[in-house]
């Protein structure tokens, strides 16, 4: 405990000691780098968190806390938090493109897409927050992360299809004559 207290407080004294050097370096170098006060301090701030984090790990280092367990608990950490803004980030891009999708309509189920220069050919049968489903000529069905769609080219083959069912004769030909002209024959 003593020693624990001993690191302390030289730590204080000489993080206090750089912090006024640091500050007047800081200052005379205000003129020539033309540097805002405001990035004088962020630099100072950061420089000393720094020093009193090295303060941290030595008081613990004393006490005879391993520094190789410390290490792989901090990186375990940064690993779990990066891969969930990875999730985070693919699932919010999805979700995103699939409005977009929706909103414009580059392409309508019945249509024939395909996805260059992976050549991924298929027949838009869903939509969803997730994905846009394909099924190819063989009958395979391919799902497409959304956010694919804006970054990849693709093509487009083929007029959307005429939605029929559940309307009337006089709907029907309306939108298309010659489907209700068939229809009705």
């Amino acid at each position: 405990m003593i020693e624990a207290l001993v690191v302390l407080v030289l730590a204080s004294i000489v993080i206090l000691s750089l912090n006024r050097i640091l500050r007047q370096k800081l200052t005379h170098l205000h003129g020539r780098l033309h540097m805002t006060y405001e990035t004088m301090l962020v630099v100072n701030h950061v420089i000393t968190a720094f020093l009193w984090v090295v303060t941290i790990f030595i008081v613990l280092n004393v006490w005879g806390v391993s520094l190789a367990g410390i290490w792989a608990v901090l990186v375990s950490v940064i690993t779990v938090i990066g891969v969930g803004f990875l999730a985070t980030w693919t699932m919010i891009s999805n979700f995103t493109a699939n409005f977009f999708l929706v909103l414009w309509r580059p392409f309508h189920f019945g249509q024939t897409v395909e996805i260059l220069p992976e050549n991924l050919t298929g027949q838009v049968t869903d939509l969803n927050v997730m994905f846009t489903t394909l099924r190819e000529d063989d009958g395979s069905v391919l799902r497409i992360p959304n956010n694919f769609f804006f970054q990849k080219m693709f093509r487009v083959y083929g007029q959307p299809p005429v939605i029929s069912q559940g309307l009337h004769a006089h709907d029907r030909a309306t939108l298309a004559p010659e489907i209700g002209d068939a229809t009705e024959k």
